[in-house]
């Protein structure tokens, strides 16, 4: 069985980087009738914070793509340990007692930092004897740069790469705090939890070479590899909050009134598409479509706005988000409504009591001009609240000459129509406009505005039976 693993540090917010990549392993896993692990990468404890955690999940539990396992890399220390004492009794690992941060002063001529000559020669007896003083160390990877050849590997996305042993240099696998470096918690937990499949960013790439060397040195059998191109925003530098604001945390997504399958739905085209080149795809077809070999290598643009203090969404989103929300089963969609009107002060108990089926219809019939669950209060305020403002374009359809009149008499003819349909109103209004020879556009559009304060809206009577008879004949009387 497949088993892949998405490994997301608690030092900063949710990145749609990282959501892509977490919906990229969700989709292979699931695509191939595989596992998806959450392994929290929190061994840098100096840079942790519950913040960013609690970012880190609250986002993905709002992609509602729920993981098969969870892990905390920190409660796994004492075995990240015991690796490194192992490969160290092995002796394909060495103490290097250099002061730290000296190593990195000691570069060759004009080259990289690749190892310590008086550290890696270091006698058995003499390393022993040093650590057993107390002296602090580091113990590092041995890199065989006395073979020839080095470490090769096919990507799934990038292809063939290769690196000779004498570019790699003796990197770290225990601090002197003994805390486990990246390379050695990533390495020994990809083992020890049978991981199959590596997906994760470009930026990765160049960590695959050590890895492998430790996998092999640990006896573990080496995973399949996939890295991901880099998000990069407008100006073609990598996607940053520093650079490009709170757009890019997930979080903000969420807030703006995205829906969970329309945000993932963009996420799934950064970088890779389906071969009919659809575009609209629920989770389901998702799922059947998402083959992992389809990425992309290059680079996606994410159109965000560059300016300070600019929240500009990339338009790709939101418009793929609209078409799920207009497309989505009503039923399927009110939790989400509700959710957002909760959380902006916005509901009523009586949208899930007496006024359900109401609420659920004008859900319905609202959702066709929208693109984000925030613009329900924006746009439609005046189908939930009696309070709300009237547009420009709205005010100059009620100045028009005679408007305003005609309004409170068709006021007075839908009070006394012993029926409130949208076929009789339609039929006082037609009969109104014929009598007063003026066009029956001139009607509806004042009626539109002075019911709901817009120029444009549902269907033109469909408005009127979702407001009901009494707030229509009160507001039409009121312009």
């Amino acid at each position: 069985m497949n088993r892949v693993r998405f490994a997301p540090s608690p030092t900063g917010l949710l990145h749609i980087g990282g959501a892509r990549t977490y919906v990229f392993c969700w989709l292979f896993a699931r695509s191939t009738g595989g596992q998806l692990v959450l392994r929290i990468d929190d061994t840098d404890a100096g840079r942790n914070t519950q913040e960013s955690l609690r970012s880190i999940l609250d986002g993905l539990e709002w992609l509602e793509l729920p993981w098969d396992e969870q892990h905390y890399q920190s409660e796994r220390r004492p075995i990240h340990v015991r690796a490194a004492e192992a490969l160290l009794a092995k002796g394909v690992a060495y103490r290097d007692f250099t002061a730290e941060g000296a190593a990195e002063a000691e570069r060759g001529e004009g080259g990289p930092w690749l190892f310590n000559p008086g550290m890696r020669d270091l006698g058995a007896i003499e390393s022993d004897r040093r650590a057993s003083s107390g002296e602090p160390f580091v113990i590092r990877f041995r890199v065989p740069r006395e073979q020839p050849g080095g470490v090769g590997f096919k990507d799934l996305v990038f292809r063939k790469h290769f690196r000779r042993f004498a570019d790699i240099e003796d990197f770290a696998l225990l601090r002197a705090n003994g805390h486990p470096t990246y390379h050695l918690a990533s390495t020994v937990d990809d083992g020890e939890m049978g991981i199959t499949h590596v997906i994760r960013g470009q930026d990765h790439l160049t960590n695959t070479f050590k890895h492998i060397l430790l996998l092999q040195a640990m006896g573990f059998d080496r995973p399949s590899f996939a890295h991901l191109p880099l998000l990069l925003g407008p100006d073609g530098s990598k996607l940053s909050k520093r650079r490009h604001g709170p757009i890019v945390s997930v979080t903000n997504y969420r807030d703006m009134g995205f829906l969970p399958a329309g945000f993932m739905n963009y996420l799934s085209l950064l970088g890779w598409s389906p071969k009919d080149n659809r575009e609209v795809l629920t989770v389901e077809q998702l799922v059947d479509a998402f083959r992992i070999e389809h990425v992309l290598r290059t680079n996606a643009v994410v159109q965000v706005g560059e300016k300070p203090g600019e929240t500009q969404v990339d338009p790709k989103a939101v418009w793929l988000n609209g078409q799920h929300l207009r497309s989505m089963p009503p039923a399927q969609l009110l939790p989400y409504v509700e959710a957002y009107f909760r959380g902006s002060g916005w509901w009523r108990d009586e949208f899930s009591g007496a006024r359900r089926e109401w609420f659920l219809e004008a859900i319905d019939a609202l959702r066709s001009r929208l693109n984000l669950l925030s613009e329900f209060p924006v746009r439609c305020r005046a189908y939930f609240h009696d309070d709300f403002g009237f547009e420009p374009k709205a005010l100059a359809n009620l100045d028009r000459d005679g408007v305003r009149d005609m309004l409170r008499e068709l006021a007075a003819r839908i009070e006394r129509a012993p029926d409130f349909t949208e076929q009789s109103v339609e039929h006082e209004l037609r009969m109104l406009s014929a009598e007063r020879e003026v066009k029956a556009g001139l009607l509806i559009n004042g009626s539109r505005a002075a019911l709901t304060g817009q120029p444009v809206g549902p269907s033109a009577f469909r408005v009127f039976t979702l407001l009901g008879k009494d707030r229509v004949v009160a507001r039409l009387r009121a312009v």
